[in-house]
């Protein structure tokens, strides 16, 4: 069956999973960011040195990293529960105010006052009738690992809110917070999806899985184009055990890999209009969890996954989506095909 044929034929199942979104119960463990976006106007060439001097525009603040991952989660209607880090800084604080903002729980969140909140602050600046462009991006974080007692923590919180959840979601930015033991406690549990970066393995045995193609080629050592997606998906999910693998292809869509190296591909619904990626994979990961959590096949959580990210890319920076917004695309993806 073709990918249009089977839209078709579950197109009144994915209606129905997204009218089960609100109020689902989700906890999120990870790396929480603050992304900052500067913008400015070109004046001229500083005196001081060859460098670009920008008269200030705008300065937007919103959640990146696990935080943006959570933040999709609430936007699309679930009631999400926070496991993380800020620090005792004014960014943390903005955080925590955007989080109770959409009715996030951050009982969770514990402040560690030896590290600040990791926050990257994109700079970008545009000439009069021109693009804005990033000219440089300034990250606050600490390599340093984390105390004994925020681990406890941390680990605490996980185990007291996992039991009231329909899924855990772990979002690994390498910024420190998924422990050996952060990750045992948020394992345990029958529905987890993990989006990491790198070091897939010690997520063995999680749900599902939502690497980008580095991150696959990166966890498996060899390309995509060397032995195939088929090799790829059969040796990444017998590293990480999992049920399925959703890998993101970009322009090329998604690949949905079960056991015995089956898979499934979903085209890109939107090539045209994409004007920045920030945040994107996050995106996937709320409708993709909220799908499953609501009894939806893998195949059609995938499917909301990337009509939610096709949605986001069409905004410049991180940015979410909502319910009324998905539905309007999935009409419109109906009507084209």
């Amino acid at each position: 069956m073709s990918f249009g044929d089977r839209l078709r034929a579950e197109a009144d199942a994915l209606a129905d999973l997204l009218d089960r979104f609100a109020q689902t119960p989700v906890l999120v463990v990870g790396d929480l960011t603050l992304d900052e976006f500067i913008t400015g106007q070109t004046e001229r060439i500083s005196r001081e040195a060859p460098v670009l001097i920008l008269r200030h525009e705008t300065t937007r603040q919103v959640p990146g990293g696990g935080a943006n991952a959570l933040y999709n989660l609430a936007q699309l209607g679930a009631q999400v529960y926070a496991v993380g880090i800020i620090g005792d800084d004014s960014q943390g604080q903005v955080l925590c105010q955007q989080f109770r903002a959409v009715g996030v729980d951050v009982s969770g969140v514990v402040v560690d006052g030896d590290r600040p909140t990791v926050t990257k602050t994109r700079i970008s600046g545009h000439a009069r009738q021109s693009v804005t462009q990033q000219i440089v991006r300034l990250d606050r974080k600490s390599d340093r690992p984390l105390g004994a007692a925020v681990v406890e923590h941390l680990v605490a919180a996980i185990t007291r809110q996992r039991s009231q959840v329909r899924a855990v979601v772990c979002s690994d930015y390498h910024e420190g917070v998924m422990t050996p033991a952060v990750i045992q406690a948020a394992l345990d549990h029958h529905l987890v999806v993990v989006d990491a970066q790198k070091e897939l393995g010690r997520y063995a045995g999680a749900t599902i899985f939502t690497p980008n193609v580095p991150e696959a080629e990166l966890a498996v050592g060899y390309g995509i184009s060397e032995r195939g997606l088929d090799s790829l998906g059969r040796d990444l999910l017998a590293l990480t055990q999992a049920q399925q693998l959703l890998i993101t292809r970009g322009e090329e869509g998604m690949s949905l890999c079960a056991p015995g190296g089956d898979h499934a591909d979903i085209p890109a619904f939107n090539r045209t209009e994409v004007f920045d990626v920030t945040g994107a994979g996050d995106t996937v990961v709320a409708a993709l969890t909220l799908g499953l959590a609501n009894g939806g096949s893998f195949w059609q959580a995938a499917v909301l996954g990337n009509l939610a990210a096709s949605i986001v890319v069409r905004q410049f920076g991180t940015s979410t989506t909502t319910i009324p917004e998905l539905r309007q695309s999935l009409q419109q993806l109906l009507a084209r095909i």
